[in-house]
């Protein structure tokens, strides 16, 4: 297990500790491209930027794509709200991110990388250049041109399309697809676009082996992976954990439950975009099957915890305010949905209206399913909506009184 109390490492590894662990041993061994497929795909490793699409069927696609030159991109503009574990790892362990880099670009026969960073992270820049130095002087980079691109920070500005918009000097807007990245991504040419996390993994597989990788996690979701927990915890931090792990561990034995000992009364396991669950479902195994039975959806292992107390109309309707803010716009079915679903969970604060307002917002999502170029235009349905089921009795105190259950008159 590594901990990052409250996102801020430790210790920072340096050039000489990584080589001494183990670190850039992959790289020595000079693998073909072919062998380094071999082993991720064998690995089951998936894509820990919250699609969860197989690491190793993303790059054969590449690979089977006869076009060159091809391209890497590395995503570390992590804008999704409370996650902070890619800063973490940059931070934290630079030259395993490189690493990966490196053996990824290797594998689909890409000359060209990017790391494309929350332009805030100053501190992951400094590291990761740092970094980059210490390994091209030792020879582990290669011919591979490695650059850093400042990514905006605007949450769609992390899609994979639009990661590459701005990496071409657009405005980061996603693109209609298909086609996708792995086929026709930078300048119309074939690229890969993995998260940090994701490829952090890289090099201990192709280190150690594929049969390795699985002795932790699930059969569909082998290794493990960092959650965050955020500042309402008595331990915040980012934990990794194998997949599969009970939530209760992570909530009660590691992050020490919710500050001033409250009561939980609901939790998202995996970032704005999912459905809450009750606290029935503290023991759920963290891995994406199970949270898909439930009703959710892992995401990238943003942890939030609500406890007793709070009123979730107002939660619901920060989430809801939050995507029509976040929408770039350009598809005319989320612009519309985002900013309807906000208005409506303000008239529902409010107290303005009836049940029947509840009713409109299932309506508004049902008929915008899936018609955008990304998928922001289905984020809000999940929280909104399990909110409403979860917890409707706030939600009624609110069309009746006009304010959260337990305030003043």
């Amino acid at each position: 297990m590594i901990l990052f109390p409250e996102g801020k490492p430790t210790h920072r590894e340096t050039f000489e500790e990584y080589r001494a662990a183990g670190g850039y041993q992959a790289v020595e061994r000079n693998p073909d491209p072919e062998t380094i497929l071999k082993q991720i795909a064998g690995s089951g490793l998936r894509g820990r930027g919250g699609a969860g699409f197989p690491v190793g069927r993303k790059w054969g696609i590449t690979r089977e794509t006869p076009v060159h030159p091809r391209y890497l991109v590395c995503n570390a503009g992590e804008d999704e709200p409370g996650s902070f574990k890619d800063r973490a790892l940059i931070e934290h362990r630079p030259h395993l991110v490189l690493e990966g880099m490196v053996l990824a670009a290797r594998a689909i026969e890409a000359e060209q990388a990017y790391l494309y960073l929350n332009e805030t992270y100053q501190d992951c820049r400094d590291r990761f250049t740092q970094a980059l130095g210490e390994a091209e002087s030792a020879g582990y980079i290669g011919l591979l041109k490695v650059t850093i691109q400042r990514a905006p920070t605007v949450y769609v500005a992390g899609e994979d399309s639009a990661t590459l918009e701005v990496i071409e000097g657009r405005e980061p807007k996603p693109r209609q697809k298909p086609p996708y990245p792995a086929t026709a991504g930078l300048f119309g040419n074939p690229t890969v676009v993995n998260n940090v996390e994701t490829l952090a993994n890289v090099g201990p597989i192709v280190r150690n082996g594929a049969d390795w990788f699985r002795k932790l996690g699930t059969p569909d979701s082998p290794g493990t992976m960092l959650f965050c927990l955020g500042a309402e915890m008595n331990r915040p931090g980012a934990y990794e954990l194998p997949i599969g792990t009970p939530l209760r561990h992570l909530f009660e034995d590691l992050g020490g439950g919710l500050k001033g000992g409250a009561k939980l009364k609901g939790f998202l396991p995996g970032g704005p975009s999912c459905g809450f669950l009750s606290p029935a479902f503290l023991d759920i195994p963290l891995d994406p099957d199970s949270c898909r039975k439930a009703g959710t959806t892992l995401g990238c292992g943003v942890m939030r915890f609500y406890g007793e107390g709070q009123c979730m109309v107002e939660e619901a309707a920060g989430l809801a305010a939050f995507f029509a803010r976040e929408s770039c716009g350009q598809c005319p079915a989320c612009r519309m949905e985002t900013s309807m679903l906000a208005m409506t969970l303000d008239r529902v604060q409010q107290g303005k209206g009836d049940a029947g307002l509840f009713d409109q917002c299932r309506m508004v999502l049902d008929f915008n399913r899936g018609k955008g170029y990304c998928a922001l235009i289905n984020m809000p349905g999940p929280p909104v909506m399990s909110a409403i089921q979860l917890f409707r009795s706030d939600f009624d105190h609110h069309l009746q009184y006009g304010r959260c259950p337990g305030s003043p008159a």
